[in-house]
């Protein structure tokens, strides 16, 4: 049975997490196909707060069978104590798993991670220092440490000692760092393969036994489009396929077996650490909407950069990602204002274009059309059609650019702050 696919299509934080939580309702699955804990995942049901790192977003409901795909790295101290967070909130997790053929992140990539920043200086990417990077260098290295390896204490104990000696040199010959010392680490993580011992599955068969019995599956990513290594704003990006083509390949399935390409993007925009931002907005205005919309990182705390919506961007990642569906959210965070800016062509070297650029850089500037604001409160609002006037024409332009249908619009963080724009469509995919 064709599946949905949830992908951010700006430089993350646009709601995945809600949107996920939202459509795992009626899935039997949720699959996470790529990234490591070095994104988060926000989920507001109520009073309650949920921040997801590994587990993915259908967690909350106990129906729903959730896997950890074999292209997610995995640092097991984060996903256990992840795991343990969730069960004292009272959130049963016995149907969280974990790909064998994932990789595992290790104290060493973390020190790897935070080390080749530091060399970097002023040149450093603004990693999170969760060393997902190092992590994947291994993968491709051909050398990495994977789930299955963990599980076997003969194998697990000869990889550890290789990349143990290996990181040591490169700690004190390049860094001129304290060495790392194997025994502690070795039985440490054996602890943690005890632990996660009963989580472990072959997700490749489960996934396509799943589908050939019809089963409901939902995939989401980590992080977004313009993070993605291939296609993102490098090297400022991730180091993981973050688009709907990591699907495939991050959890073994065909292309075939996908049919529903849902792009989430605020109706605005932001990113977090270095690269260009061509609609960054360098004002006050950029703190009201920080405070507005809680920008700040999920993961690392770190204030978000804030800027007005990208259309340029975001048609190039609907283009990417074969979007056929887009999701709003983040919309109520633009009510304040008198003058809404939205993005249609850039300035780059004193051309003005509209496409996004192999080479984009700082100089690239966001050309505008005003669009005027509602100044009203729509955060109680569930019916389209009560949205205000000038909300609709906000909307109906984004639209109209992008040739896409909205089929759902979030007006705040909680579950049921939602406005489904096309209810006979939205029913019809996902129930």
């Amino acid at each position: 049975m064709p599946s949905n696919v949830i992908v951010g299509l700006q430089w993350g934080d646009e709601g995945k997490g809600k949107i996920t939580d939202l459509l795992a309702k009626n899935s039997d699955y949720v699959i996470r196909y790529q990234g490591g804990n070095n994104s988060g995942h926000s989920i507001h049901i109520k009073n309650s707060y949920f921040v997801l790192h590994l587990v993915p977003s259908g967690v909350i409901y106990s129906g729903v069978k959730c896997i950890v795909g074999p292209g997610v790295v995995i640092d097991p101290k984060s996903f256990i104590q992840e795991i343990q967070n969730l069960e004292s909130m009272g959130i049963n997790t016995s149907k969280v798993f974990l790909a064998k053929r994932a990789h595992i992140t290790m104290p060493y990539h973390c020190l790897l991670d935070q080390y080749q920043e530091e060399a970097l200086g002023d040149k450093s990417i603004g990693t999170t220092h969760k060393g997902i990077g190092p992590t994947y260098v291994d993968k491709i290295n051909r050398t990495g440490i994977r789930v299955l390896d963990l599980l076997n204490l003969e194998v697990f104990h000869k990889k550890l000692k290789y990349h143990i000696d290996l990181k040591n040199k490169i700690f004190t010959k390049i860094f001129q760092k304290k060495p790392l010392f194997f025994q502690s680490i070795y039985e440490e993580y054996i602890e943690y393969a005890k632990i996660l011992s009963d989580r472990v599955v072959d997700a490749v068969y489960e996934i396509h036994e799943a589908f050939h019995h019809k089963k409901k599956i939902l995939f989401e990513g980590a992080q977004a489009m313009l993070l993605d290594i291939n296609y993102g704003t490098y090297p400022y990006v991730t180091t993981s396929s973050t688009s709907t083509g990591g699907v495939c390949t991050g959890v073994g399935i065909p292309p075939n077996f996908l049919k529903n390409f849902i792009g989430i993007t605020k109706a605005y925009c932001t990113r977090v650490g270095f690269g260009p931002f061509p609609t960054e907005i360098g004002s006050e205005m950029n703190d009201v909407i920080r405070k507005k919309g809680n920008e700040y990182g999920a993961t690392t705390k770190r204030p978000r950069r804030c800027g007005w919506l990208d259309l340029i961007a975001l048609k190039y990642s609907c283009m990417i990602n074969g979007v056929n569906y887009l999701v709003l959210t983040k919309l109520d965070v633009l009510s304040e204002l008198e003058i809404i800016k939205i993005c249609v062509k850039y300035k780059c070297n004193d051309k003005i274009i509209q496409y996004f650029p192999a080479n984009i850089k700082q100089e690239v500037k966001g050309i505008y059309v005003d669009l005027p604001g509602w100044k009203q409160d729509i955060s109680h609002i569930h019916e389209y059609e009560d949205l205000p006037k000038n909300c609709k024409k906000y909307i109906k332009f984004i639209e109209v650019y992008l040739n896409l249908e909205i089929l759902l619009i979030s007006v705040g963080s909680e579950r049921n702050q939602n406005i489904i724009k096309n209810k006979s469509l939205f029913f019809k995919i996902f129930t």
